[in-house]
């Protein structure tokens, strides 16, 4: 694993990405207000005797009372972190966090890690069961075999709370949905099935038993380790492996796959030979999950057999068989109903469940991160891991078989009022943002960064290429960006293209192109020529201009004025078209869009409408059915004012024009954000808060922003510039790096511009 993180990124960065803005990724925030003495009486003393008081009468009370019902912890001991081995407790603390984030950003459950100091299973197991209390689940990870199955198993029947060890059964529940559909496609029945499974870890042992009980007879499943096939009477096989052995002639991985319909591999990459492939069963399955190459390419495998279907662990290929798809899922389910345990009921049904949500019609957003392959087929057999029907259907599924099962304390009586809760509880802006990375991925463009010998610049320019967006265009002095590019441990910078005005040979060309457009401007040709050499964003976006790359980002070292008017001198706006910004407010589950924040002093009603259409087609864009309010001090006429007319003759305008999509103005910002204050007017033509703001004039807009940034806390993107005839993106001075990545994405993907 960490081979394959540094081939896809360089150290410094990873090291960098931990330790910027504060240390790891994980912080307590607080749910109830803090600000006065009465708030700390009610958080603490003597307020807090009473919820005390009422789970001591009543332990159920923890759930009303308490964030125990939707708290999570990810334990280890560091004994099988990733592909790395045992590195110890204190080691595996990243990925712990990083698996916190994960049920955080997929499934809104709290999470904490907690890294225990142990090997001794039965130390371990009483540490984790004293704290019972504390949570309401447990999962476990990178813990070594044998002694993950003890624990795991010893930790369910101590415990009454939900206990998973993720790196067994999370890899078994999206290999069983993923197994569920290639037998569908092929028009195989799970009772008629033969399958080779190749490792004998936790993983693997794990795949097995779910599959069994999918409906897979034992004895048409034989296992492998190291030494061969597991096979009644063999010696040195301990007690989990022997569970598994069956009566066989077989003896080496090879013999047994002859005929074999299914492969599936969590062992060691090139551990399945082509040869044998090509013995295997018409259409043959092949799950090669070895991490961090598969046992088997998909090239490879489909060289020998074009006919099979094959899925692996990683992103790269089609079918990836990503925990992420089910454990933030499958907790969020057994929380809801207070389960006391994860059982196989609640297994099954989570796979069964994302197994018939790749069999749906694929949303846009998700489609676009599958490139060609749109819909359910061999090359779609598992859903995205960011397709935001995950949270509505696994959940739910979970939770009825907890309930049916016996195993929920409490009981879900509307399911489709539960289907709209978790719903609400993401923000779409989050799946969206992600399906836009993966479509850029899978269309690469080129990107100017016009200020590569920024530090921060360059280092989103590194991301851009490491993770696969396109090519970065560095515009800088040569030897100034390739020693910064080897001072962040870029191993060979001339991977990179620089373009320096000093020696390019685009220089005459940008010149002509550049007089011919400012010669009746009051320029001179000496002033253009001198423009071309000398200022970065001029040259920059000349490259743009004249087809040598698809975008640009600037805007880190001049005032985003100043770097609007260099590049206007280059790049006109679209045809009708008046430029604005748009900054983009992302709270926890909902998204405000403000404009314009960036360009237009005082709007005109026509600018005000312009904007109003434009920036709702990015929010749709970007997963939000737009409802616009255009903003003032007065709300509907209280109180009277001279500043009133640009915004009531936008309104008028978008009237006449029938946009498409919910408008209303002139209001105050509580009477368009807040429900309470919005039942005054119950003739508003909003049906919920806005979540376009259209401002009435620079000054309210860009101040709005930037204390809305600073105080609120919300995560910004933005400003995010629209209307240029090519895509541009002005970040402002203090953006960082994932700023300048994020704009550059933007840009790439044609989201806004």
């Amino acid at each position: 694993m960490a081979d394959e993180q540094t081939d896809r990124f360089t150290a410094r960065e990873a090291l960098f990405y931990h330790e910027t803005i504060r240390p790891g990724k994980i912080e307590i925030i607080a749910s109830k207000p803090m600000a006065t003495q009465r708030d700390l009486s009610l958080a603490y003393s003597p307020g807090v005797a009473v919820p005390v008081q009422a789970i001591a009468d009543d332990p159920a009370n923890a759930a009303r009372y308490t964030a125990r019902s939707n708290l999570v912890a990810v334990i280890s001991n560091g004994t099988a972190i990733l592909g790395m081995g045992n590195l110890g407790a204190l080691a595996s603390k990243p990925v712990m966090e990083g698996k916190a984030v994960l049920f955080k950003r997929f499934a809104d459950v709290d999470s904490i890690d907690i890294e225990l100091a142990t090997e001794d299973p039965e130390a371990f197991i009483n540490a984790v069961a004293l704290m019972e209390p504390t949570f309401g689940g447990i999962n476990l990870e990178d813990i070594a075999a044998p002694e993950c199955f003890v624990i795991e198993q010893a930790l369910r029947e101590r415990m009454n709370i939900p206990v998973m060890h993720d790196d067994q059964h999370g890899t078994a529940i999206i290999s069983a949905a993923g197994l569920l559909n290639a037998c569908f496609i092929t028009g195989r029945d799970l009772k008629d099935v033969r399958m080779v499974v190749n490792g004998a870890g936790a993983s693997a042992i794990a795949c097995t038993a779910l599959i069994k009980a999918l409906g897979v007879p034992h004895e048409n499943v034989t296992m492998c380790d190291r030494s061969g096939v597991i096979y009644r009477g063999r010696d040195n096989v301990d007690q989990w492996k022997s569970a598994h052995a069956i009566d066989t002639d077989a003896r080496t991985l090879e013999e047994a796959l002859v005929g074999a319909d299914i492969f599936l591999g969590l062992s060691a990459a090139g551990a399945l030979k082509p040869e044998w492939v090509a013995k295997m069963a018409d259409q043959p399955i092949i799950f090669a999950m070895a991490n961090p190459d598969p046992e088997i390419t998909p090239d490879d495998a489909k060289a020998v057999r074009p006919d099979a279907i094959i899925a692996t662990g990683r992103s790269d290929y089609p079918n990836q068989v990503n925990n992420v798809l089910g454990f933030p899922f499958i907790f969020r389910g057994a929380l809801d109903v207070q389960a006391t345990a994860i059982n196989e009921e609640m297994k099954i049904a989570a796979a069964r469940a994302i197994a018939e949500l790749a069999r749906e019609s694929v949303p846009e957003e998700v489609a676009a991160a599958y490139g060609k392959s749109h819909q359910f087929g061999r090359d779609y057999i598992i859903p995205a891991p960011f397709d935001p029907r995950l949270m509505e259907v696994v959940p739910m599924a979970v939770a009825r078989a907890a309930m049916e099962s016996g195993v929920a304390q409490k009981d879900i009586e509307d399911f489709e009022a539960y289907r709209l809760q978790l719903k609400s509880r993401l923000n779409p802006t989050t799946s969206v943002m992600a399906s836009v990375y993966a479509e850029v991925k899978n269309n690469p463009k080129r990107v100017v960064f016009a200020e590569a010998e920024e530090e921060v610049v360059l280092r989103a320019a590194i991301q851009f290429q490491e993770f696969g967006y396109g090519t970065p265009v560095l515009v800088g002095r040569t030897q100034a960006v390739t020693a910064k590019l080897a001072e962040l441990g870029v191993s060979d910078p001339r991977q990179f293209e620089i373009q320096n005005s000093a020696d390019s040979h685009l220089v005459p060309q940008m010149a002509d192109f550049l007089y011919k457009r400012l010669q009746r401007r009051g320029f001179t040709e000496r002033d253009v020529r001198r423009m071309v050499n000398q200022d970065r964003n001029t040259f920059a976006s000349l490259l743009v201009a004249l087809g040598h790359g698809d975008a640009l980002i600037s805007g880190l070292t001049r005032p985003f004025a100043q770097t609007m008017r260099e590049v206007s001198q280059v790049i006109d706006p679209k045809p009708g078209q008046v430029p604005f910004g748009v900054h983009m407010m992302i709270g926890k589950n909902y998204t405000v869009f403000l404009a314009d924040t960036t360009i237009n002093e005082r709007p005109s009603a026509e600018e005000l409408a312009h904007i109003a259409k434009e920036t709702a087609a990015v929010a749709r864009r970007l997963g939000h059915e737009p409802r616009v309010a255009f903003l003032s001090y007065s709300t509907f006429g209280n109180p009277s004012g001279k500043w009133l007319e640009n915004i009531r003759d936008a309104v008028h305008l978008l009237d006449a024009q029938d946009p498409g999509f919910e408008y209303e103005g002139e209001m105050a910002p509580d009477a368009a954000l807040n429900p309470r204050v919005m039942s005054l007017y119950p003739f508003s033509r909003l049906s919920g808060p806005a979540n376009v703001l259209v401002m009435p004039g620079l000054q309210s807009a860009n101040l709005s922003a930037k204390l809305l940034r600073e105080l609120a806390g919300n995560a910004t993107i933005g400003p995010m510039l629209i209307g240029l005839e090519k895509p541009v993106q002005i970040a402002p001075m203090t953006a960082n790096a994932p700023d300048v990545l994020t704009l550059a994405v933007l840009a790439a993907a044609g989201v806004v511009g």
